[in-house]
């Protein structure tokens, strides 16, 4: 009954940022640091600062090796958002996807506006760090590269991943409103891989995980729903289950083009096999493709999303954004009008 009241008052938010947290393609014989599109990237506006969500961004240092293992330290953004009052609020650490070279330089800082909507309205404070190789960080150190995609190497990627997951836990055990005891990690895509990659660390507090779409290596456009090498993410993905102790929580869309609808069921088989736990959610098409669909799909999501949460103990009732509103079409400008049927 919850669950028909909850689909019922649900308007899924609509997002086009969608593109911005996604594992983008990387191709079958070319290394992900040399995938690019077509045309350059244009920096898109500055989004504007939530005030209704006490919207903050603070910088942090990380430190973190690459495939070559190279290490540099960075300063990345982190945004913040949280519910009104003192707290302390218990914490959910949200992690984003990998775009193309050109687009990586210009993405901006990541927000994940609706998820962090919902997550706030159930009494959460929202971490989302902009990892390094992105944004403002985008240059000649990639510490997510995986090398050759036949021939990838995802341990350098997860490790580099994880430690500024870990790092934005360690900047959130200082600030006072937030209790870092209890806390949830999540992540889109390549995010989602970074998501699991933390939850085989068994950091101390963490009661909680919620992987979207979760892989690597897929290339929707030249080989739509074959990534390059998913045996490897299985068997990656088992031996991490071994150190894993948190139950998870797994979504994936039928029409995935980075990773098809067969590939994510093999890799939470994988988890299982290696001991993990995740509770797995493969849910109809949404959109042109569901890899994004976290973002505007949310009335499927989010039922099972509150079931889980209340089974770790966050059970106060969550509410899903509305789209914002759009300004009235001129009844001059033709093209806006829907068309007149002409049907007898």
């Amino acid at each position: 009954m919850r669950t028909q009241r909850l689909r019922s008052t649900v308007l899924a938010a609509v997002l086009l940022g969608a593109a911005w947290c996604t594992s983008w393609p990387v191709a079958a014989q070319t290394p992900p640091e040399e995938a690019a599109a077509s045309a350059p990237a244009t920096a898109p506006a500055a989004p504007p600062i939530a005030r209704d969500l006490h919207e903050e961004v603070r910088q942090i240092s990380v430190t973190v090796k690459d495939l070559y293992s190279r290490e540099e330290t960075k300063q990345i953004p982190v945004v913040i958002f949280r519910p009104d009052g003192a707290g302390p609020f218990p914490l959910v650490i949200m992690n984003h996807g990998r775009a193309p070279t050109d687009k990586r330089a210009v993405q901006g800082r990541q927000r994940f506006e609706p998820f962090s909507r919902y997550m706030v309205s159930k009494g959460f404070a929202v971490l989302v760090p902009t990892r390094v190789g992105y944004a403002d960080t985008y240059g000649d150190f990639d510490p997510e590269s995986t090398g050759n995609c036949n021939s990838a190497r995802l341990d350098p990627q997860a490790l580099a991943a994880s430690d500024q997951v870990l790092a934005t836990l360690a900047f959130a055990k200082t600030l006072p409103f937030i209790d870092a005891s209890r806390w949830v990690v999540a992540g889109q895509s390549v995010g989602g891989l970074t998501t699991i990659a933390t939850v085989a660390r068994h950091p101390e507090g963490l009661v909680g995980a919620i992987n979207f779409a979760g892989g690597t290596g897929g290339d929707p456009e030249r080989s739509p729903g074959r990534p390059c090498n998913p045996q490897r993410i299985a068997s990656d993905w088992e031996a991490r289950a071994a150190k894993a102790t948190t139950p998870m929580l797994w979504f994936y869309w039928e029409n995935d083009e980075y990773w098809g609808a067969e590939n994510p069921k093999r890799w939470h088989e994988a988890w299982l096999r290696g001991g993990g736990k995740a509770e797995f959610h493969q849910l109809a098409p949404a959109g042109k493709t569901g890899h994004g669909a976290m973002s505007f799909d949310m009335d499927h999501w989010v039922p099972f999303a509150e079931a889980y949460l209340a089974r770790i103990g966050f059970d106060k009732p969550g509410v899903i954004p509305r789209p914002r509103a759009r300004a009235p079409a001129n009844v001059e400008d033709t093209a806006r009008l829907p068309a007149a049927s002409t049907a007898p």
